[in-house]
Protein backbone atom coordinates (compact mmCIF):
# COMPACT_ATOMS: atom_id res chain seq x y z
CA UNK A 1 0.00 0.00 0.00
CA UNK A 2 1.37 3.83 -0.69
CA UNK A 3 1.85 6.65 0.75
CA UNK A 4 -1.16 9.32 0.53
CA UNK A 5 1.62 11.40 -0.99
CA UNK A 6 1.78 8.63 -3.78
CA UNK A 7 -2.23 8.23 -3.98
CA UNK A 8 -1.98 12.25 -4.78
CA UNK A 9 0.91 12.17 -7.69
CA UNK A 10 -1.52 9.42 -9.48
CA UNK A 11 -4.31 11.39 -9.05
CA UNK A 12 -2.55 14.63 -10.73
CA UNK A 13 -1.32 12.35 -13.15
CA UNK A 14 -5.38 11.57 -14.77
CA UNK A 15 -7.18 13.07 -17.27
CA UNK A 16 -9.91 15.15 -16.22
CA UNK A 17 -12.86 13.50 -16.75
CA UNK A 18 -10.75 10.37 -14.60
CA UNK A 19 -10.12 12.61 -11.88
CA UNK A 20 -13.67 14.40 -11.81
CA UNK A 21 -14.94 9.97 -12.01
CA UNK A 22 -12.35 9.63 -9.06
CA UNK A 23 -13.65 12.38 -6.89
CA UNK A 24 -17.56 11.29 -7.63
CA UNK A 25 -16.96 7.69 -6.64
CA UNK A 26 -14.83 8.65 -3.24
CA UNK A 27 -17.80 11.03 -2.76
CA UNK A 28 -19.97 8.90 -2.84
CA UNK A 29 -18.36 6.38 -0.04
CA UNK A 30 -18.17 8.83 2.34
CA UNK A 31 -22.06 10.55 1.85
CA UNK A 32 -21.16 13.32 -0.24
CA UNK A 33 -19.13 14.91 2.57
CA UNK A 34 -16.70 17.53 1.82
CA UNK A 35 -14.38 17.14 4.82
CA UNK A 36 -13.33 14.29 6.45
CA UNK A 37 -11.66 14.30 9.93
CA UNK A 38 -7.78 13.07 10.50
CA UNK A 39 -8.15 9.49 12.24
CA UNK A 40 -7.17 10.21 16.00
CA UNK A 41 -7.95 13.21 18.12
CA UNK A 42 -9.65 15.13 15.08
CA UNK A 43 -12.02 12.51 14.67
CA UNK A 44 -12.69 12.13 18.40
CA UNK A 45 -13.28 15.68 18.62
CA UNK A 46 -15.77 15.40 15.26
CA UNK A 47 -17.74 12.72 17.20
CA UNK A 48 -17.58 13.93 20.65
CA UNK A 49 -21.02 13.79 22.27
CA UNK A 50 -19.92 17.26 24.60
CA UNK A 51 -22.36 19.92 24.57
CA UNK A 52 -19.38 22.27 25.11
CA UNK A 53 -15.95 21.10 23.57
CA UNK A 54 -12.42 22.84 24.00
CA UNK A 55 -9.59 21.09 21.60
CA UNK A 56 -6.54 22.41 21.87
CA UNK A 57 -2.85 21.98 22.68
CA UNK A 58 -0.06 22.49 20.64
CA UNK A 59 -0.06 24.78 17.12
CA UNK A 60 -0.78 22.74 13.86
CA UNK A 61 -3.09 20.30 15.40
CA UNK A 62 -5.68 20.70 13.12
CA UNK A 63 -8.14 23.04 15.42
CA UNK A 64 -9.50 25.55 12.99
CA UNK A 65 -10.05 22.50 9.94
CA UNK A 66 -12.09 20.96 12.92
CA UNK A 67 -14.85 24.35 12.75
CA UNK A 68 -14.53 24.57 9.03
CA UNK A 69 -15.46 21.02 8.70
CA UNK A 70 -18.08 20.75 11.39
CA UNK A 71 -19.68 23.53 10.18
CA UNK A 72 -19.50 22.16 6.14
CA UNK A 73 -20.82 18.20 7.44
CA UNK A 74 -22.81 18.87 10.45
CA UNK A 75 -24.57 22.14 11.23
CA UNK A 76 -27.27 24.29 9.22
CA UNK A 77 -26.80 27.25 11.12
CA UNK A 78 -22.94 27.99 12.28
CA UNK A 79 -21.11 30.77 13.65
CA UNK A 80 -17.63 30.89 13.28
CA UNK A 81 -15.41 33.79 15.24
CA UNK A 82 -11.97 34.87 15.51
CA UNK A 83 -10.92 37.60 17.95
CA UNK A 84 -9.70 40.17 14.84
CA UNK A 85 -11.26 41.19 11.66
CA UNK A 86 -8.47 40.03 10.22
CA UNK A 87 -8.03 36.61 11.26
CA UNK A 88 -11.38 36.39 10.10
CA UNK A 89 -10.41 37.14 6.72
CA UNK A 90 -7.77 34.31 7.37
CA UNK A 91 -10.45 31.79 8.39
CA UNK A 92 -12.55 32.70 5.18
CA UNK A 93 -9.84 31.84 3.16
CA UNK A 94 -9.39 28.67 4.66
CA UNK A 95 -12.86 27.42 4.05
CA UNK A 96 -12.03 28.28 0.23
CA UNK A 97 -9.53 26.30 0.04
CA UNK A 98 -11.28 23.36 1.51
CA UNK A 99 -14.03 23.83 -0.54
CA UNK A 100 -12.99 24.63 -3.55
CA UNK A 101 -14.22 27.76 -4.74
CA UNK A 102 -16.20 30.75 -3.57
CA UNK A 103 -19.44 30.27 -4.98
CA UNK A 104 -22.19 31.11 -2.35
CA UNK A 105 -19.42 33.31 -0.57
CA UNK A 106 -19.89 36.81 0.78
CA UNK A 107 -16.51 38.14 2.35
CA UNK A 108 -18.21 40.44 4.72
CA UNK A 109 -20.78 37.95 5.83
CA UNK A 110 -19.65 33.90 5.20
CA UNK A 111 -20.77 31.31 3.07
CA UNK A 112 -24.56 29.85 1.71
CA UNK A 113 -23.65 26.33 0.50
CA UNK A 114 -25.40 23.21 0.61
CA UNK A 115 -28.58 24.47 2.37
CA UNK A 116 -26.48 25.55 5.28
CA UNK A 117 -25.62 29.30 6.50
CA UNK A 118 -22.18 29.87 7.66
CA UNK A 119 -21.48 33.28 9.44
CA UNK A 120 -17.99 34.53 10.08
CA UNK A 121 -16.40 37.46 11.52
CA UNK A 122 -14.46 39.22 14.72
CA UNK A 123 -15.38 39.99 17.77
CA UNK A 124 -12.07 42.89 18.35
CA UNK A 125 -13.63 44.96 21.50
CA UNK A 126 -15.29 43.48 24.29
CA UNK A 127 -18.59 45.31 22.92
CA UNK A 128 -18.35 43.23 19.64
CA UNK A 129 -19.82 40.94 21.42
CA UNK A 130 -23.50 42.36 21.09
CA UNK A 131 -24.00 42.06 17.79
CA UNK A 132 -24.10 38.55 18.13
CA UNK A 133 -27.07 39.02 20.69
CA UNK A 134 -30.06 36.87 20.34
CA UNK A 135 -29.15 35.03 16.70
CA UNK A 136 -29.26 31.21 16.98
CA UNK A 137 -26.61 29.33 15.96
CA UNK A 138 -26.68 25.34 16.09
CA UNK A 139 -22.71 25.78 16.03
CA UNK A 140 -21.16 28.30 17.83
CA UNK A 141 -17.27 28.12 17.10
CA UNK A 142 -15.00 30.34 18.58
CA UNK A 143 -11.07 29.66 16.79
CA UNK A 144 -7.91 30.47 19.47
CA UNK A 145 -10.32 30.97 22.39
CA UNK A 146 -7.69 32.43 24.69
CA UNK A 147 -8.18 35.64 22.18
CA UNK A 148 -11.62 36.13 23.36
CA UNK A 149 -12.36 37.25 26.95
CA UNK A 150 -14.74 35.75 29.62
CA UNK A 151 -17.60 36.97 29.01
CA UNK A 152 -17.78 37.55 25.39
CA UNK A 153 -17.51 33.73 25.25
CA UNK A 154 -20.67 33.68 27.90
CA UNK A 155 -22.49 36.06 26.36
CA UNK A 156 -22.57 34.76 23.03
CA UNK A 157 -22.80 30.65 23.67
CA UNK A 158 -26.21 31.71 25.15
CA UNK A 159 -27.53 31.50 21.61
CA UNK A 160 -27.01 28.18 21.09
CA UNK A 161 -30.29 27.16 19.93
CA UNK A 162 -31.89 25.52 16.41
CA UNK A 163 -35.72 25.56 15.33
CA UNK A 164 -34.63 22.39 13.23
CA UNK A 165 -35.97 19.15 14.18
CA UNK A 166 -33.59 16.99 15.46
CA UNK A 167 -30.41 19.10 15.03
CA UNK A 168 -27.72 18.94 16.88
CA UNK A 169 -26.75 22.08 18.80
CA UNK A 170 -23.09 22.39 20.17
CA UNK A 171 -20.17 24.83 20.88
CA UNK A 172 -16.80 24.24 19.83
CA UNK A 173 -13.70 25.69 21.04
CA UNK A 174 -9.97 25.55 19.55
CA UNK A 175 -7.01 26.86 21.30
CA UNK A 176 -3.06 26.93 21.87
CA UNK A 177 -2.38 27.41 25.28
CA UNK A 178 -2.56 30.79 26.86
CA UNK A 179 0.67 32.98 26.89
CA UNK A 180 -0.63 35.81 28.31
CA UNK A 181 -2.90 36.38 31.58
CA UNK A 182 -5.86 37.54 29.74
CA UNK A 183 -6.68 33.72 28.38
CA UNK A 184 -5.99 32.29 31.78
CA UNK A 185 -9.83 31.97 32.41
CA UNK A 186 -9.94 29.31 29.92
CA UNK A 187 -7.66 27.25 32.00
CA UNK A 188 -10.10 27.68 35.05
CA UNK A 189 -13.12 27.15 32.80
CA UNK A 190 -11.74 23.66 31.45
CA UNK A 191 -9.83 23.07 35.07
CA UNK A 192 -10.45 19.42 35.37
CA UNK A 193 -8.58 19.03 32.20
CA UNK A 194 -6.28 21.51 32.16
CA UNK A 195 -5.47 22.75 35.76
CA UNK A 196 -2.71 20.04 37.13
CA UNK A 197 -3.15 20.88 40.79
CA UNK A 198 -6.99 20.30 40.28
CA UNK A 199 -8.62 17.32 43.04
CA UNK A 200 -10.89 15.63 40.48
CA UNK A 201 -8.57 15.53 37.60
CA UNK A 202 -10.19 14.14 34.29
CA UNK A 203 -8.92 12.53 31.10
CA UNK A 204 -8.89 13.84 27.70
CA UNK A 205 -12.03 13.28 26.00
CA UNK A 206 -13.78 12.43 29.26
CA UNK A 207 -17.34 14.15 29.89
CA UNK A 208 -18.09 16.10 32.64
CA UNK A 209 -21.15 18.03 33.85
CA UNK A 210 -21.25 21.40 34.83
CA UNK A 211 -24.58 24.24 36.10
CA UNK A 212 -24.98 27.71 37.40
CA UNK A 213 -25.27 27.37 40.96
CA UNK A 214 -25.25 30.76 43.33
CA UNK A 215 -24.02 32.13 39.83
CA UNK A 216 -21.19 29.82 40.32
CA UNK A 217 -19.96 27.39 37.25
CA UNK A 218 -20.26 24.46 39.30
CA UNK A 219 -19.36 20.97 38.31
CA UNK A 220 -22.05 18.61 39.77
CA UNK A 221 -23.03 14.71 38.80
CA UNK A 222 -24.66 13.90 35.94
CA UNK A 223 -26.68 15.61 33.88
CA UNK A 224 -29.51 15.40 36.46
CA UNK A 225 -31.72 17.00 36.40
CA UNK A 226 -30.49 19.12 39.66
CA UNK A 227 -32.60 21.28 42.21
CA UNK A 228 -31.16 24.73 41.83
CA UNK A 229 -32.72 27.28 43.65
CA UNK A 230 -36.00 25.47 43.96
CA UNK A 231 -36.52 24.47 40.28
CA UNK A 232 -35.29 21.57 38.15
CA UNK A 233 -32.53 22.30 35.98
CA UNK A 234 -30.29 19.93 33.45
CA UNK A 235 -26.70 20.17 33.52
CA UNK A 236 -24.55 20.56 30.23
CA UNK A 237 -21.42 18.11 29.24
CA UNK A 238 -18.02 19.83 28.92
CA UNK A 239 -14.71 18.13 27.97
CA UNK A 240 -11.14 18.61 26.52
CA UNK A 241 -9.68 17.06 23.72
CA UNK A 242 -5.95 16.84 23.08
CA UNK A 243 -4.91 18.01 20.07
CA UNK A 244 -1.10 17.48 18.83
CA UNK A 245 0.96 18.41 15.68
CA UNK A 246 1.76 14.65 14.95
CA UNK A 247 -1.91 14.55 14.54
CA UNK A 248 -2.09 16.77 10.86
CA UNK A 249 -0.70 14.40 8.28
CA UNK A 250 -0.55 18.12 6.23
CA UNK A 251 1.95 19.30 8.52
CA UNK A 252 4.24 16.18 9.18
CA UNK A 253 5.14 15.30 5.41
CA UNK A 254 7.71 17.99 5.64
CA UNK A 255 9.80 18.86 8.99
CA UNK A 256 10.19 22.64 8.29
CA UNK A 257 6.73 23.42 10.40
CA UNK A 258 8.48 21.69 13.74
CA UNK A 259 11.37 22.92 12.91
CA UNK A 260 9.84 26.44 13.59
CA UNK A 261 8.15 25.37 16.34
CA UNK A 262 11.38 23.77 17.89
CA UNK A 263 13.10 26.92 17.37
CA UNK A 264 10.71 29.02 19.87
CA UNK A 265 11.97 29.97 22.90
CA UNK A 266 11.52 27.72 25.67
CA UNK A 267 7.89 29.12 27.34
CA UNK A 268 6.55 29.12 23.73
CA UNK A 269 8.05 26.02 22.40
CA UNK A 270 6.28 24.47 25.72
CA UNK A 271 2.69 25.69 24.72
CA UNK A 272 2.87 25.76 20.62
CA UNK A 273 4.95 22.94 20.06
CA UNK A 274 4.37 20.81 23.29
CA UNK A 275 0.96 21.71 23.46
CA UNK A 276 1.32 22.40 27.52
CA UNK A 277 -1.58 24.40 29.51
CA UNK A 278 1.24 25.00 32.52
CA UNK A 279 3.67 26.11 30.17
CA UNK A 280 5.19 29.87 31.38
CA UNK A 281 3.18 32.82 30.53
CA UNK A 282 5.47 35.77 28.84
CA UNK A 283 5.39 39.01 30.49
CA UNK A 284 4.17 41.49 28.48
CA UNK A 285 5.91 44.83 28.30
CA UNK A 286 6.33 47.07 31.47
CA UNK A 287 4.18 44.70 33.30
CA UNK A 288 3.62 45.43 36.40
CA UNK A 289 4.08 42.12 38.66
CA UNK A 290 6.39 39.59 36.80
CA UNK A 291 4.42 36.33 36.22
CA UNK A 292 7.00 34.02 37.93
CA UNK A 293 6.90 36.36 41.40
CA UNK A 294 3.04 35.46 41.20
CA UNK A 295 3.79 31.36 40.88
CA UNK A 296 6.82 31.45 43.15
CA UNK A 297 4.18 32.85 45.72
CA UNK A 298 1.42 30.08 44.89
CA UNK A 299 3.93 27.54 44.67
CA UNK A 300 4.91 27.80 48.20
CA UNK A 301 1.53 27.91 49.58
CA UNK A 302 -0.06 25.63 51.43
CA UNK A 303 -3.93 24.93 52.34
CA UNK A 304 -4.05 25.95 55.59
CA UNK A 305 -2.85 29.38 57.71
CA UNK A 306 0.47 29.30 59.22
CA UNK A 307 -0.19 27.52 63.12
CA UNK A 308 -0.46 30.70 65.83
CA UNK A 309 -0.37 33.65 63.13
CA UNK A 310 -3.33 35.53 63.37
CA UNK A 311 -5.47 36.72 60.80
CA UNK A 312 -4.24 40.40 59.96
CA UNK A 313 -6.24 42.33 57.10
CA UNK A 314 -9.29 42.11 55.16
CA UNK A 315 -9.47 43.08 51.46
CA UNK A 316 -13.16 43.86 50.32
CA UNK A 317 -14.35 44.54 47.13
CA UNK A 318 -17.85 45.36 47.27
CA UNK A 319 -21.01 45.23 44.83
CA UNK A 320 -24.28 46.04 44.66
CA UNK A 321 -25.79 43.22 44.04
CA UNK A 322 -26.96 41.72 40.59
CA UNK A 323 -24.24 40.32 37.96
CA UNK A 324 -20.91 41.50 39.89
CA UNK A 325 -20.02 39.11 42.83
CA UNK A 326 -18.37 40.32 46.22
CA UNK A 327 -14.84 39.71 46.95
CA UNK A 328 -13.15 39.14 50.37
CA UNK A 329 -9.12 38.43 50.83
CA UNK A 330 -8.04 37.36 54.59
CA UNK A 331 -4.72 37.93 55.22
CA UNK A 332 -2.47 36.27 58.00
CA UNK A 333 0.85 38.01 57.32
CA UNK A 334 1.62 37.14 54.44
CA UNK A 335 -0.34 34.02 54.04
CA UNK A 336 -3.87 34.71 51.81
CA UNK A 337 -6.47 32.71 52.39
CA UNK A 338 -8.44 31.46 49.37
CA UNK A 339 -10.78 34.34 47.93
CA UNK A 340 -13.98 34.47 48.96
CA UNK A 341 -16.47 35.00 46.17
CA UNK A 342 -20.46 35.79 46.94
CA UNK A 343 -22.43 35.94 44.10
CA UNK A 344 -24.03 39.14 43.39
CA UNK A 345 -27.53 37.66 43.11
CA UNK A 346 -27.45 37.00 46.99
CA UNK A 347 -26.98 40.31 47.86
CA UNK A 348 -29.92 41.91 48.94
CA UNK A 349 -30.21 45.18 46.48
CA UNK A 350 -32.01 47.57 49.18
CA UNK A 351 -29.57 47.03 51.51
CA UNK A 352 -26.07 46.25 50.33
CA UNK A 353 -23.60 47.73 53.06
CA UNK A 354 -25.69 46.10 55.73
CA UNK A 355 -25.13 43.05 53.93
CA UNK A 356 -21.68 42.97 53.05
CA UNK A 357 -20.67 44.28 56.26
CA UNK A 358 -22.18 40.97 58.14
CA UNK A 359 -20.61 38.94 55.84
CA UNK A 360 -17.19 40.73 56.62
CA UNK A 361 -17.95 40.52 59.95
CA UNK A 362 -18.80 36.42 59.56
CA UNK A 363 -15.26 36.18 58.01
CA UNK A 364 -13.34 38.42 60.10
CA UNK A 365 -11.09 37.10 63.14
CA UNK A 366 -8.17 38.25 65.53
CA UNK A 367 -9.29 41.66 65.52
CA UNK A 368 -7.86 41.75 62.30
CA UNK A 369 -7.96 45.40 60.36
CA UNK A 370 -10.51 46.07 57.04
CA UNK A 371 -9.70 47.40 53.74
CA UNK A 372 -12.54 48.09 52.15
CA UNK A 373 -12.75 49.72 48.53
CA UNK A 374 -14.42 52.90 47.67
CA UNK A 375 -14.57 53.10 43.75
CA UNK A 376 -17.45 52.21 41.96
CA UNK A 377 -19.88 53.61 44.56
CA UNK A 378 -20.64 50.51 46.43
CA UNK A 379 -17.78 50.57 49.25
CA UNK A 380 -19.47 53.42 51.22
CA UNK A 381 -22.53 51.57 53.01
CA UNK A 382 -20.11 48.77 53.95
CA UNK A 383 -17.91 50.99 55.26
CA UNK A 384 -20.30 53.01 56.91
CA UNK A 385 -21.65 50.21 58.99
CA UNK A 386 -18.40 48.44 60.05
CA UNK A 387 -17.62 52.01 61.49
CA UNK A 388 -20.96 52.38 63.29
CA UNK A 389 -20.18 48.69 64.86
CA UNK A 390 -17.15 49.79 66.11
CA UNK A 391 -14.96 47.68 63.39
CA UNK A 392 -11.32 48.53 62.42
CA UNK A 393 -11.52 50.06 58.88
CA UNK A 394 -9.80 51.81 56.59
CA UNK A 395 -11.49 53.53 53.14
CA UNK A 396 -9.08 52.64 50.13
CA UNK A 397 -9.60 55.10 47.17
CA UNK A 398 -7.62 54.16 44.50
CA UNK A 399 -7.37 57.74 42.79
CA UNK A 400 -6.55 59.46 45.83
CA UNK A 401 -3.23 61.14 45.75
CA UNK A 402 -0.06 59.16 47.19
CA UNK A 403 2.80 60.34 49.46
CA UNK A 404 4.78 57.70 49.52
CA UNK A 405 7.45 56.19 47.31
CA UNK A 406 9.16 53.22 45.99
CA UNK A 407 11.21 50.89 48.14
CA UNK A 408 14.68 52.49 46.89
CA UNK A 409 13.07 56.19 47.52
CA UNK A 410 13.80 56.95 43.69
CA UNK A 411 10.36 57.10 42.04
CA UNK A 412 6.95 58.76 43.68
CA UNK A 413 4.01 57.30 43.02
CA UNK A 414 1.00 58.68 40.76
CA UNK A 415 -1.72 57.59 42.85
CA UNK A 416 -2.93 55.31 45.52
CA UNK A 417 -3.62 52.53 43.17
CA UNK A 418 0.13 52.79 42.03
CA UNK A 419 1.39 53.00 45.00
CA UNK A 420 -0.67 49.25 46.73
CA UNK A 421 0.10 47.56 43.37
CA UNK A 422 4.09 48.65 43.36
CA UNK A 423 4.49 47.79 46.94
CA UNK A 424 2.50 44.27 46.54
CA UNK A 425 5.24 43.98 43.56
CA UNK A 426 7.90 44.79 46.06
CA UNK A 427 6.84 42.61 48.83
CA UNK A 428 6.59 39.45 46.23
CA UNK A 429 10.73 40.11 44.85
CA UNK A 430 12.14 37.08 45.75
CA UNK A 431 15.64 38.97 45.76
CA UNK A 432 14.94 40.31 49.12
CA UNK A 433 16.43 39.29 52.38
CA UNK A 434 14.61 36.23 53.43
CA UNK A 435 12.75 35.76 50.51
CA UNK A 436 9.10 36.92 49.60
CA UNK A 437 6.61 36.60 52.66
CA UNK A 438 4.02 36.37 50.24
CA UNK A 439 1.79 33.17 50.07
CA UNK A 440 -0.57 32.95 47.09
CA UNK A 441 -3.51 30.74 46.83
CA UNK A 442 -3.25 28.78 42.83
CA UNK A 443 -5.95 30.05 41.82
CA UNK A 444 -5.52 31.10 37.94
CA UNK A 445 -7.91 34.13 38.16
CA UNK A 446 -5.50 35.66 40.57
CA UNK A 447 -2.77 35.39 38.84
CA UNK A 448 -4.30 36.85 35.29
CA UNK A 449 -5.55 40.05 37.51
CA UNK A 450 -2.43 40.31 39.42
CA UNK A 451 0.01 40.00 36.35
CA UNK A 452 -2.26 42.10 33.93
CA UNK A 453 -1.29 45.45 34.68
CA UNK A 454 1.10 47.45 32.88
CA UNK A 455 2.90 50.97 34.30
CA UNK A 456 4.97 53.49 33.19
CA UNK A 457 7.01 56.49 34.58
CA UNK A 458 6.64 59.98 33.67
CA UNK A 459 8.63 62.59 35.12
CA UNK A 460 10.04 60.69 38.28
CA UNK A 461 6.11 59.39 38.47
CA UNK A 462 4.89 56.01 38.78
CA UNK A 463 1.81 55.09 37.36
CA UNK A 464 0.22 51.73 37.08
CA UNK A 465 -2.19 51.01 34.27
CA UNK A 466 -6.08 52.44 35.25
CA UNK A 467 -8.10 49.84 36.38
CA UNK A 468 -10.64 50.13 33.65
CA UNK A 469 -8.28 49.77 30.79
CA UNK A 470 -7.53 46.65 32.45
CA UNK A 471 -10.68 45.33 32.81
CA UNK A 472 -11.50 46.27 28.96
CA UNK A 473 -8.60 43.56 28.48
CA UNK A 474 -9.85 40.60 30.64
CA UNK A 475 -13.37 41.31 29.75
CA UNK A 476 -14.19 41.22 33.57
CA UNK A 477 -13.56 43.02 36.69
CA UNK A 478 -10.14 42.37 38.61
CA UNK A 479 -11.74 42.20 41.78
CA UNK A 480 -9.68 39.42 43.38
CA UNK A 481 -6.29 40.82 42.97
CA UNK A 482 -7.30 44.09 44.19
CA UNK A 483 -8.71 42.86 47.48
CA UNK A 484 -5.27 40.54 47.80
CA UNK A 485 -3.52 43.78 47.14
CA UNK A 486 -5.68 46.03 49.42
CA UNK A 487 -5.57 43.59 52.12
CA UNK A 488 -1.43 43.73 51.81
CA UNK A 489 -1.78 47.83 51.92
CA UNK A 490 -2.64 48.25 55.17
CA UNK A 491 -3.03 46.37 58.39
CA UNK A 492 -0.55 44.93 60.93
CA UNK A 493 1.83 42.38 59.94
CA UNK A 494 2.81 39.79 63.00
CA UNK A 495 5.65 38.19 61.42
CA UNK A 496 7.00 40.79 59.31
CA UNK A 497 6.54 43.83 61.61
CA UNK A 498 5.83 42.42 64.87
CA UNK A 499 6.13 46.23 66.70
CA UNK A 500 3.27 46.86 64.64
CA UNK A 501 1.16 43.96 65.64
CA UNK A 502 1.73 44.31 68.97
CA UNK A 503 0.64 48.05 69.19
CA UNK A 504 -2.32 47.24 67.05
CA UNK A 505 -3.16 44.27 70.00
CA UNK A 506 -2.06 46.78 72.25
CA UNK A 507 -4.52 49.48 71.49
CA UNK A 508 -7.42 47.30 70.24
CA UNK A 509 -7.31 44.27 72.35
CA UNK A 510 -5.36 44.80 75.66
CA UNK A 511 -6.39 41.14 77.15
CA UNK A 512 -5.28 39.36 73.92
CA UNK A 513 -2.65 36.83 74.40
CA UNK A 514 -0.06 37.20 71.72
CA UNK A 515 0.21 33.92 69.10
CA UNK A 516 2.94 31.49 69.04
CA UNK A 517 5.03 32.36 65.91
CA UNK A 518 6.06 29.56 63.60
CA UNK A 519 6.94 31.11 60.91
CA UNK A 520 10.44 32.52 60.28
CA UNK A 521 10.93 35.28 58.39
CA UNK A 522 13.41 38.35 58.61
CA UNK A 523 12.24 41.42 59.73
CA UNK A 524 11.11 43.83 57.12
CA UNK A 525 10.65 47.09 58.34
CA UNK A 526 9.49 48.69 54.89
CA UNK A 527 6.67 47.92 52.66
Amino acid sequence: MGSIDEYIQRLGALSADERERVVADAMKVVGGMRWIPNPGPQTEAYYSEADELLFGGSAGGGKSDLIVGLSLTAHQRSLVLRRTNKEADKMFDRYAEIIGHENGANRNKGWQIDGKIIDIGGCQLEKDKQKRKGIPHDLKAFDELVDFTKSQYEFIITWNRSSEPGQRCRIVATTNPPTTPEGMWVIERWAPWLDPKHSKPAKSGELRWFTTIDGRDTEVDGPGPHEVDGRMVRATSRTFIQSKLEDNPDLTRTDDYAARLDSLPPELRSAYREGRFDAGLKDQPFQAIPTEWIRMAQARWEDHSPNGVPMCAIGVDASGGGEDPMTIACRYDGWFAPIIEIPGKQIPVDRPGKFAAGMVVSYRRDNAMVVVDMGGGYGGPTYEQLKENGIPCMAYKGSEGSVRRTEDGQLKFRNKRSETIWRFREALDPSQPGGSPIFLPPDPMLLADLATPTFKMESGELRIEPKEDVCERLGRSTDRGDAVVMAWSAGPTYLTDGAAWAQHHQDSLPMHRSPEVIMSRQPRTRR
